[in-house]
């Protein structure tokens, strides 16, 4: 069923009985030429490119909860395009290219909204970093420019006076999206099924089955399937998976905290970036301020998260906008991250064959579009993208790592 205007007023004269669900809800086969596991954006994204990209659909999606309910809806939604490095400058950007003509060509409405991001600079130093960063972006078709603290105040009406706080200026980067999380896994679940694909929710993973030739199947809660190509994207989890085809991943998990208040009318249309506080908040659609910082300083699989960030967010926010300090909260959580050691994604094969991995780096929801596509290139090919050369697993051992500094405030 293909969504459309006819098609919503055709349903709504049937008092919307009509509708088909969105997915199958399979049962896992014995054998499939590819499986996949997780079932969030990345995992989701990366069965339906290797269905509709490269004609593999004897595919399954194995997901131990339910489709988006791991962290690809504990997000704040924000796609941007702000990276140094030149390997993560131009796949960001490519990745933000990407969510554009997503809702066209998945026939899903995922919400996107073009914002705009400002980041309020409070030192010499950020403001030095700044022209280092709308420097080097520009190199690969990025968007950011220096604006003065009159054009701030512009920007910003609502925030203190730059006098009472050390504020020296801003950057602008007009490109920032945000975009429905929990509707990109719905998206590509329904492109997905509708192409053939297996996705089986409430189904763990429970071990990885290889031989000396490479992977040859999965143990799960629902069973033993066999397949002899296993793509894995479970960010928060991607350490314990990858050790069940003994393969050592090099990151570490870490819980990164967000929360949002109750609704109010319109006041703030720019996502904003609170650099000497390493803070940003925006408002969503629904009127919420979504507000956030870096992850817990320790590792952790809590999607709770420690009282000590939701703190320092709310001071740090009330010192650049006291008129937010009788706004009440409804709820704060926390997802969980895979970080790598050098804060960047690893889309790669592994030394076990067939076994492939999508670890999201420093967040990786920004990236889903084009993560996946790559990732399900990985797989149907058994050789990289040029895209994704930098990104592979052994450069932790050859030392070719890409140090990313926009990522440091997740550390």
């Amino acid at each position: 069923m293909k969504y459309s205007a006819l098609t919503l007023a055709l349903q709504g004269l049937r008092n919307h009985r009509g509708w088909r669900p969105a997915w199958r809800n399979a049962t896992p086969k014995k054998s499939y030429d590819a499986i996949i596991i997780g079932g969030g954006g990345h995992g989701l994204g990366a069965a339906y490119y290797l269905a509709s990209k490269h004609g593999i659909r004897n595919i399954a999606v194995l997901e131990k909860g339910w489709l988006g309910g791991g962290n690809t809806a504990r997000n704040t939604m924000t796609i941007r395009d702000n990276f140094l490095y030149p390997d993560n400058a131009r796949f960001h950007h490519a990745a933000v290219k990407a969510w554009h003509t997503l809702s066209t060509e998945l026939n899903f409405n995922i919400m996107l909204s073009k914002r705009g991001m400002t980041t309020v600079l409070m030192s010499e130093r950020d403001l030095s970093d700044a022209q280092r960063m709308v420097n080097t972006t520009a190199l690969f078709g990025a968007e950011h420019r220096i604006i003065d603290l009159a054009e701030l105040q512009q920007r910003l009406p609502m925030a203190a006076s730059p006098e009472r706080l050390p504020i020296v200026g801003g950057i602008h980067h007009p490109d920032v999206v945000l975009a429905r999380h929990d509707a990109i896994a719905w998206a590509y679940a329904r492109a997905a099924s509708n192409l053939g694909v297996d996705i089986v929710e409430n189904c763990e993973v429970v071990d990885i089955h290889c031989d000396a030739q490479g992977v040859v199947g999965v143990e799960t809660t629902q069973g033993r399937i066999a397949t002899r190509k296993l793509g894995m994207a479970v960010a928060g989890h991607g350490k314990q998976v990858a050790a069940m085809a003994e393969v050592t991943l090099p990151i570490e998990t870490v819980a990164l905290q967000a929360m949002v208040s109750s609704p109010v009318k319109p006041v703030l249309d720019d996502v904003v970036v609170l650099r000497g506080f390493n803070t940003y908040f925006m408002q969503s659609d629904k009127g919420e301020l979504v507000m956030g910082a870096g992850t817990d300083p320790y590792p952790s699989y809590s999607q709770r998260g420690s009282p000590q960030i939701p703190e320092s967010v709310i001071a740090a926010i009330l010192q650049v906008f006291p008129m937010f300090e009788r706004m009440k909260f409804m709820r704060q959580w926390a997802g969980v991250l895979d970080i790598t050691y050098d804060n960047s994604p690893i889309i790669s094969k592994t030394p076990v064959d067939g076994f492939y991995v999508d670890v999201a780096g420093s967040g990786g929801f920004k990236t889903t579009p084009l993560a996946a596509k790559m990732h399900a290139d990985l797989i149907a090919n058994d050789r990289p993208d040029p895209m994704i050369n930098a990104y592979s697993l052994d450069r932790f051992a050859t030392g070719r790592l890409i140090l990313e500094r926009a990522s440091y405030g997740n550390r």
